[in-house]
């Protein structure tokens, strides 16, 4: 068992369609109860869909609708604008 390496977990962007380590991606998730949200820790319950941390690629996922596919409901235009908010804080953080 020595020397194995532990496997990274890798998602999809809904943006730019590329494959990265889910750790360094921002998730965006649908609670059971059909709200959309931004899930931080990435282990709150619900569907989610992934997007690199980087503004471009949210908003190709949003022109291409790839948000509303993954997380398979129409997303109102007020939750865009709040996950717009929050991705910018993340990316001057």
């Amino acid at each position: 068992m020595a020397g194995q390496t532990k496997k990274l977990p890798l998602r999809k962007c809904t943006g730019c369609q590329e494959m990265k380590n889910k750790r360094e991606m921002i998730r965006i998730l649908r609670t059971t109860e059909g709200e959309i949200v931004l899930d931080r820790t990435g282990r709150k319950n619900g569907r989610g869909a992934y997007v690199c941390c980087s503004m471009e690629c949210f908003e190709k996922a949003v022109k291409n609708r790839g948000l509303e596919r993954s997380l398979k409901q129409k997303v109102p235009e007020e939750t865009y604008e709040n996950l717009k908010k929050e991705i910018e804080s993340i990316e001057k953080g």
